[in-house]
């Protein structure tokens, strides 16, 4: 995968100004009035005066508290001080919000922060009205080159800037596809291997069995992250200050006409994959193309799918006839060491831990960690759970998430929630709406100080 400027989030603009977007290309650890003969030599940025032995304070979700609390068992000699907060989720912006209140108040700064969202590194990487970037560059010094390329090819660069890592990724999400083998045996359907094959059989089942489904695009994230980023939609695209989308591109339209032919034919629904209906219509879900964190949340999840082993299988992404064996990407979480610290050994511990102890690595989703990522593919497959070669399905799709969608600071989610989502729901198509979805991300885009091209 190729660096980018990341996104899965939407933000409050009041934070983010035209800076937002410079000091790329600037040494992003120093702050206002410092230099390069400040920086640290052993961390590799310009560091608060270290206090070892001083608590650490942790910001994380309640998805994470175990994996926090297993720390502290594995690492006595560190004092930690959890803050449970939600992440970030749902695109809330609440650890860019609480830094920028620390920015102003010149104090409060968490010494590490999990993130469930992948752009933070577009803001946490900048300084804020001449105060330090809140994200410490991790790999200048303060980390071992040998532990970082110990990460998943491609995992850090939802968080690398110009060849500089801000973040350690959680998971991996890429996407791939979800097929239910009790229903395609039932009715003697081969399991589909390219989108065409996917249309093919959403046709299939619209004529022969009325009712059953293939997927939902009842969220904001499936439509973008599924489906355009799969299929090398340029929807979504960003290099350095200048943000493009191109609807109608001809790789973008035929991803709204596959979307439109299958809601259309009633194979596609619009209930969120989350909610009361979806479950109530998931005994009738044939297939689903979806990130590889479905396994646990929805299919092993009692208040969801909740199969039974040997009724779903794990396939390799689909992809479009003719074009590159690519896939997308839905989520990942990050872990933030901050600048500020004044315990950045202890923070190097949690960081090293965290992310790679097969105890705590993912946190129930793929480890971004490679060796961890390995023992839970292997615990995963060996469980008899899900039919198909699942530990070589979710290894594809890990190794061929498409590099070319863009990563600035918002999310195309908002756009797709204001324009797309209520249209599909008023009976439009997408095709209908296309280009005022293309508007509304370049608006986004312009508002956060991106130039439109």
């Amino acid at each position: 995968m190729a660096h980018h400027n990341r996104t899965f989030a939407r933000f409050s603009t009041t934070l983010l100004a035209a800076t937002a977007l410079v000091a790329v290309g600037v040494l992003a650890g120093c702050s206002a009035g410092g230099s390069a003969s400040d920086i640290n030599p052993k961390y590799g940025f310009v560091a608060a005066t270290q206090v070892p032995d001083s608590t650490i304070t942790i910001w994380a979700d309640a998805t994470r508290q175990p994996a926090v609390e297993s720390f502290e068992k594995a690492h006595p000699e560190v004092k930690v001080n959890l803050v449970v907060d939600d992440g970030s989720a749902g695109a809330s912006g609440t650890f860019q919000t609480k830094i920028g209140l620390a920015d102003q108040a010149g104090s409060g700064w968490p010494d590490v922060v999990f993130s469930s969202q992948q752009n933070d590194a577009a803001w946490a990487s900048v300084s804020n009205n001449g105060v330090q970037a809140f994200a410490a560059p991790l790999n200048k010094g303060f980390l071992e080159e040998s532990f970082l390329s110990g990460f998943t090819k491609g995992a850090l660069d939802p968080v690398t800037i110009s060849d500089t890592v801000y973040g350690l990724r959680n998971d991996l999400a890429p996407v791939l596809l979800w097929y239910n083998k009790a229903l395609l045996d039932q009715f003697g359907y081969d399991v589909p291997k390219t989108w065409e094959d996917y249309q093919a059989l959403s046709d299939k089942l619209a004529a022969d069995h009325p009712g059953y489904i293939l997927g939902s695009v009842g969220d904001s994230f499936v439509g973008p992250y599924v489906y355009y980023w799969a299929g090398q939609a340029p929807i979504f695209q960003v290099d350095g200050k200048t943000f493009h989308s191109d609807v109608n591109d001809p790789n973008s339209k035929k991803v709204t006409a596959l979307i439109d032919h299958m809601v259309a034919n009633g194979t596609l629904v619009q209930d969120s994959l989350f909610s009361a209906p979806f479950v109530a219509e998931s005994s009738k879900l044939v297939a689903i193309p979806g990130a590889a964190w479905y396994a646990g949340a929805l299919f092993q999840n009692p208040d969801s799918i909740n199969a039974t082993a040997g009724q779903w299988g794990a396939a390799a992404p689909l992809t479009w006839k003719g074009e590159d064996s690519v896939t997308g990407n839905i989520g990942g979480g990050v872990w933030y060491a901050s600048s500020h610290s004044t315990n950045l050994d202890a923070v190097k511990t949690f960081l090293e831990y965290i992310v790679s102890d097969p105890s705590t690595a993912g946190t129930g989703g793929l480890p971004a960690y490679d060796a961890a990522a390995q023992t839970w593919l292997t615990d995963q497959a060996s469980s008899g759970f899900f039919a198909g070669d699942f530990k070589s399905a979710v290894n594809t799709a890990a190794s061929t998430v498409w590099s070319g969608w863009g990563f600035p600071n918002f999310s195309p989610e908002t756009a797709y929630a204001k324009v797309v989502v209520p249209a599909l729901a008023a009976g439009k198509t997408i095709a209908d709406v296309a280009d005022e979805w293309q508007k509304e991300m370049e608006n986004e885009a312009t508002v956060v100080g991106y130039t439109v091209g």
